[in-house]
């Protein structure tokens, strides 16, 4: 049987994930309301200890999880603070396990959409454009630094679906 506070984490990951859909946004005020219920349930149904080691610990864990593919632009703040929020309900063990869910549902999302959109071919150049350089570096070869082009994106993902997505499946594996 869910406990409260995995039935409002749902709740906020789903209307999260159907905002970002509508929107392809994440509302500051969903994610501020979500991290502040989360520490008052941390306050009321756990130890004294509960908001530090569950939300504080979970919110810092969520948020550093995701901080590497926003500043990498591969995904929005957004998703990097939804990411937070879900942390702080959850805690940082259980924020590692469904941000890895999360991964692999938006590594699913973005091929389905690369196949469906067409644009693959843009995403193949993307990616030469980012590994060339890389690999020239690894394999000894002195460059001279040159400012990348500016490329076009090869489409957005509404990422809050992924991270609901993750959500959801990790609490049913725990409740399995």
């Amino acid at each position: 049987m869910l406990n409260a506070i995995e039935v409002i984490l749902i709740c906020l990951v789903v209307q999260a994930a159907l905002t970002d859909l509508a929107m392809r946004k994440i509302p500051n005020v969903l994610i501020l309301s979500g991290l502040l219920l989360a520490l008052l349930l941390h306050l009321l149904a756990g130890p004294p200890w509960a908001p530090l080691t569950q939300w504080f610990a979970g919110a810092m864990a969520g948020f550093f999880l995701f901080l590497p593919l926003y500043l990498l632009r591969g995904m929005a703040a957004g998703d990097v603070k939804l990411m937070a929020m879900v942390g702080g309900f959850s805690g940082p063990g259980a924020a590692l396990k469904i941000a890895l869910l999360a991964y692999l549902v938006g590594g699913a999302m973005a091929l389905l959409l690369l196949l469906i959109s067409g644009r693959w071919r843009q995403s193949a150049r993307n990616l030469r454009l980012i590994g060339k350089p890389l690999l020239l570096r690894l394999l000894g070869v002195p460059l001279l630094p040159v400012p990348m082009p500016p490329s076009a994106s090869a489409g957005d993902i509404p990422y809050g679906v992924a991270v609901a997505l993750g959500t959801m499946a990790h609490i049913a594996w725990t409740h399995h």
